[in-house]
């Protein structure tokens, strides 16, 4: 079996891994951890320059080395646990690269943690989650916590 794991480094998706350990057999099952970060601006508008906002660059260098360092620690958690473990970092637009990547991997199951977002917030965010389920090429299994955990 091939498991996608989409984490952004919160609580859902430290979540999200644990229900994996949980719920499958490490035997034959490979992870692919992954995070994806969305770059601020996919590209430079024709009169700016390449490399004319420094500032954003090195916000995006810090981001992809905070979503290396969270991967690498849930993915020492499932090793642990008896799973082969792939890691991949990915800049997109988070809902495409999770779509993205499970394709690219072949995955059989996409494994998500729910910020459980409501109302107003969750029309303005948008359910990463609601709509992964709803355009996955394979199963997925949504992840949700209670206010204690």
């Amino acid at each position: 079996m091939k498991i996608l794991l989409a984490t952004d480094g919160s609580q859902y998706s430290d979540a999200a891994a644990r229900s994996i350990t949980s719920l499958y057999r490490p035997e034959g099952t490979q992870v692919l951890v992954t995070r994806v970060v969305e770059p601020l601006v996919f590209s430079n508008p024709p009169q700016m320059a390449p490399g004319y906002a420094p500032e954003m660059s090195l916000r995006l260098e810090a981001q992809l080395k905070e979503a290396k360092e969270s991967i690498e620690r849930t993915a020492e958690v499932l090793r642990k646990a008896g799973f082969r473990v792939e890691e991949r970092v990915i800049r997109n637009e988070i809902r495409a690269g999770i779509l993205e990547a499970a394709e690219e991997f072949g995955a059989n199951l996409i494994v998500i943690g729910s910020h459980g977002e409501k109302g107003l917030r969750r029309f303005l965010i948008g359910s990463v989650a609601e709509f992964v389920a709803r355009h996955a090429p394979c199963s997925v299994l949504i992840v949700r916590i209670g206010p204690d955990s």
